[in-house]
């Protein structure tokens, strides 16, 4: 007769492959469902793309700026910023490297750096950093930002490459 021991040795490692692999699985949906279309929807000024990966129940917290507040008013700093973008002729791009990130079935909580470049109409540019925190949950099959918080957190070019890039 096979222990327990002999058993739970067999199957553990089976058991954590599994896990893993649903990690990795939650992973790549977020990635294409939320990192991918922020970024290029971001990198395009594109508000309504960039405000279709967030819920609308989704809080801003603003940690340098000490302020809170909803999709609204997020939507119109976005569509107002970009607009204001366009018009003078400057680009900007963002890239993410992350440090933490942690997903179940509907909710993943995910922690990294980010860094941000304006580039002027005279080729002039110039990059900002910081550190976000991410919560998001699945709305009817897909993920969304539910909560977004971010701050410079003394985050520079040498911190922001400590991170992991974006698969």
């Amino acid at each position: 007769m096979i222990s327990k021991k002999i058993i739970k040795l067999i199957f553990l490692p089976v058991i954590a492959l599994n896990s893993m692999a649903q990690a990795d699985s939650l992973q790549k949906q977020i990635n294409e469902q939320v990192w991918k279309p922020f970024i290029k929807s971001f990198n395009e000024r594109d508000t309504d793309g960039f405000m279709a990966v967030h819920s609308k129940e989704m809080s801003r917290v603003n940690q340098d700026g000490k302020s809170i507040y909803g999709y609204e008013k997020y939507y119109e700093e976005n569509k107002t910023g970009n607009e204001r973008g366009k018009q003078s002729g400057r680009k900007h791009s963002i890239e993410l490297r992350f440090i933490q990130r942690i997903a179940g079935n509907n909710s993943a909580f995910e922690v990294g750096y980010y860094k941000t470049t304006s580039f002027q109409p005279n080729g002039e540019a110039r990059s900002f950093y910081g550190k976000f925190h991410v919560l998001m949950r699945k709305e009817n099959g897909r993920w969304k930002i539910l909560m977004d918080a971010d701050a410079n957190d003394k985050t520079d070019e040498a911190v922001f490459l400590t991170g992991k890039v974006l698969e």
